[in-house]
């Protein structure tokens, strides 16, 4: 199963992708697991040389007790110290920011998040996506109808 930022490509222009483990609690594996997840207005920042997410809402695991997990927190992300420090020094560059891009689950049922570093959109540009993507959807109907 697998949870998509479906804005953050209209948004941004996504340059790089990072793959990161992520620190949860049990329930919020559960909930992960449930597809209740929410990526608006969330962002990654580094402090003291450690990535987190923030602003990431998992919502509360239905059927959890009094160790249920808070839905919006600070969740530590687990990278390379290299790949870190990569993404600082393309972070001092303006306009650049890192974002979630999907929520999945690897073979050993750890879960996994791709983070990308991405740089802003302009208006007209986002009017450029919207257009080349109706063009795609309408080449692909016109394909499917006259095979």
């Amino acid at each position: 199963m697998e949870i998509r930022n479906r804005s953050a490509s209209y948004e941004y222009y996504i340059e790089e992708r990072y793959d990161a483990g992520m620190v949860l609690s049990g329930t919020e594996v559960k909930s992960i697991r449930d597809g209740k997840v929410s990526f608006n207005d969330s962002f990654c920042l580094i402090d003291k040389g450690e990535i987190w997410v923030k602003n990431l809402h998992i919502a509360e695991y239905t059927f959890g007790t009094y160790a249920n997990h808070p839905a919006v927190r600070d969740r530590k992300l687990l990278l390379k110290k290299k790949e870190i420090r990569k993404l600082i020094n393309k972070l001092k560059d303006k306009g650049y920011t890192i974002i979630p891009l999907k929520i999945w689950f690897s073979d050993k049922g750890f879960a996994k998040i791709q983070i990308g570093l991405a740089r802003g959109k302009k208006l007209h540009d986002k009017r450029a996506s919207v257009k080349e993507r109706e063009a795609k959807k309408e080449l692909r109907h016109f394909t499917n109808k006259y095979k």
